[in-house]
């Protein structure tokens, strides 16, 4: 028989100070070399997944969701929410709400993936839908998957 352990954790919206202070660090961050992050992107059954694979010792700062979604995490990372870290060890299926700018930091390999129910047929079009922040979601290493079901 299998222990499920529910996570503790809810990620929280944000005050403005918490996310004020993700962008400041944001600013920062931008000054170094920067990870080229390979992203998952699956459009199937209405539902928007995106997935981040995060190597150990990588940090970044997430755009600003603008929507309540869910958060998957395997691996461990530390999260900085509204002003408290939370850390993540093994996997974690966490409700996340709207109005939030996570700053994440990988102990080790980490996979990410956020999800939500959508009406969207293009993944820029589910971009739009969970952020004003799109310009912020650049990689080379994209992967996309739209099923049409």
């Amino acid at each position: 028989m299998n222990n499920i352990v529910p996570s503790r954790a809810h990620i929280p919206a944000m005050s403005e100070a918490s996310i004020g202070n993700v962008r400041k660090f944001e600013a920062e961050m931008s000054k170094q070399p920067q990870y080229d992050l390979e992203i998952l992107h699956t459009i199937h059954g209405g539902v928007y997944t995106r997935t981040i694979m995060m190597p150990p010792g990588c940090m970044l700062t997430g755009a600003l969701i603008k929507i309540a979604t869910t958060l998957i995490i395997s691996g461990h990372v530390t999260v900085y929410t509204d002003g408290e870290d939370i850390d993540f060890v093994g996997y974690n299926v966490v409700p996340a709400s709207a109005n939030r700018k996570q700053a994440i930091y990988a102990h080790e390999h980490t996979d990410m993936t956020m999800l939500f129910s959508t009406k969207a047929t293009t993944v820029g079009e589910a971009q739009e839908e969970f952020t004003d922040e799109v310009y912020l979601l650049v990689s080379s290493k994209d992967h996309v998957v739209v099923t049409g079901e």
